[in-house]
């Protein structure tokens, strides 16, 4: 095996990329269900959830 493990990622640059790709989906995912899980807690601690309707 000639360059082992760093031949192989320059010779396939495309993997770095889709892994860099992959961690960044993975962020925004986690990030969104921690946000979704604090909106809960807000929504049950005013006691009415957010109907989405403006109220007049």
């Amino acid at each position: 095996m000639e360059g082992g493990l760093l031949g192989f990622l320059e010779k396939n640059s495309i993997y770095i990329v889709l892994f860099i790709v992959l961690v960044v989906w993975i962020g925004i995912f986690l990030f969104l269900i921690n946000t979704d899980k604090r909106l809960k807690a807000i929504e049950k601690e005013l006691g009415k959830p957010y109907s989405g309707k403006k109220e007049n």
